[in-house]
């Protein structure tokens, strides 16, 4: 067993959640601190009355203090990371994604959904990117690159740890980017339903993927035979790949970012698309919606967060609000609107009213024909509704 040097005591009537297994302790709710504990420490959880209710990650100073990986009167053992990896990865076999020969790209943990909060491991082709979003995972850091070479053996090449930039900026625990295991700094060619991404986990945005549009971009390409489309915000041209892998007539990805572009057109290249089916455009996605000389049959809005936490909602919700009216009115009678939100602060039924608003707005009539979210490798834990974060719509716009 671990050994566990401090006890929160948690304050009478704020001990309810954390008995109904949510994971977060706010400092709120902590009466008082036996012993002296330091940043990213495993710490006992107890009532007053001194009953044991879980253990968790520490944080000093910070809102959630606590990030609970156990609940209940049992220590985590030395090695609980271990079982919780494995358990990860069978889940990813039963899902048909670890060990597939069409899509070798997904996500192996996803924070409190698979009982690692604060914790990121993607998987692409044998190589293995990590990011810690709290403190107390940087202490397990070396076990959990050991037992991900123990899991998967010889497919496993590679372990990037890209974790220097998402610790939060307060915190006194740092660390550098680097290879825990191996040296792939040239990145992979990594397949996703057959087509194929070049992934660069070193300098791309998040692990260098986002593959929780997995299943979305797979929808899209249900419905771009024949049709014109707008990507915006396009990034790697994920969707735009899949749009032209379907024949599309014509693809545009748009996106404000230079060497964004060019991942795209990389992208599209790599899947031997090139020709005048796709063009890139590099502009502010508002600025261009407001005037569009295309008549695109389906437009994708994929923003970036518009609202990272709770005091920011009210503006992100303008923010939605404006880019979806614009495309509504933009768009040709009949055409399809994939439209997203990953902000965590913005939940499903805000984003579906914020749509509504904003058709109004737009003064068109709109038919909601798929809700969509984020896929099975990211999986939300029934007591932690927190982790549904990625919401989508597609709309017929008349």
């Amino acid at each position: 067993m671990e050994n566990i040097q401090t006890t929160a005591f948690i304050k009478a009537k704020k001990s309810h959640s954390i008995k109904r297994f949510h994971p977060w302790v706010f400092s709120g709710a902590i009466a008082y601190l036996e012993g002296d504990p330091v940043a990213g420490e495993m710490i006992r959880i107890a009532e007053t009355g001194g009953i044991t209710l879980g253990h968790g990650l520490f944080t000093p100073g910070a809102s959630i203090a606590v990030r609970l990986t156990h609940f209940g009167e049992e220590a985590p053992t030395e090695r609980w990371w271990h079982e919780r990896l494995q358990n990860a990865f069978d889940v990813r076999l039963q899902l048909n994604l670890a060990g597939n020969d069409s899509t070798n790209c997904y996500r192996l943990i996803h924070g409190e959904g698979d009982g690692f909060p604060g914790l990121i491991i993607d998987h692409y082709d044998g190589a293995l990117v990590i990011q810690v979003h709290t403190e107390g995972m940087l202490h397990y850091l070396d076990g959990i690159a050991e037992s991900l070479k123990e899991i998967y053996g010889d497919n496993c090449t590679s372990i990037y740890n890209k974790s220097e930039d998402t610790l939060p900026r307060s915190s006194s625990l740092k660390t550098t980017n680097g290879f825990l295991f191996g040296d792939e700094t040239d990145g992979k060619i990594a397949l996703e339903n057959g087509l194929k991404f070049n992934i660069d986990w070193v300098n791309g945005q998040k692990t260098g993927f986002f593959i929780d549009q997995r299943e979305n971009r797979a929808l899209l390409g249900s419905l771009s035979k024949g049709k014109k489309v707008l990507n915006t915000f396009s990034y790697t041209g994920g969707f735009s790949v899949y749009s032209l892998a379907a024949d599309a007539t014509l693809v545009h990805s748009l996106d404000s970012s230079g060497p964004a572009l060019e991942l795209a057109n990389q992208n599209v290249a790599l899947n031997g698309f090139e020709g005048d089916k796709h063009a890139v455009i590099q502009a502010d996605a508002v600025q261009y919606l407001k005037d569009i000389e295309e008549d695109y049959d389906i437009i994708i809005l994929d923003p970036p967060a518009f609202a990272k936490h709770l005091k920011a909602r009210h503006k992100a919700v303008q923010g939605y609000k404006r880019i979806n009216a614009l495309a509504m009115k933009q768009i040709k009678p009949g055409g399809l609107l994939f439209t997203f939100s990953c902000s965590q602060a913005v939940d499903k039924q805000l984003f579906n009213h914020t749509v509504i608003s904003a058709a109004m707005e737009a003064g068109r009539k709109v038919r909601i024909l798929h809700q969509l979210h984020q896929p099975a490798d990211h999986p939300v834990n029934a007591f932690h509704p927190e982790g549904e974060y990625l919401k989508g719509l597609v709309v017929r716009v008349d």
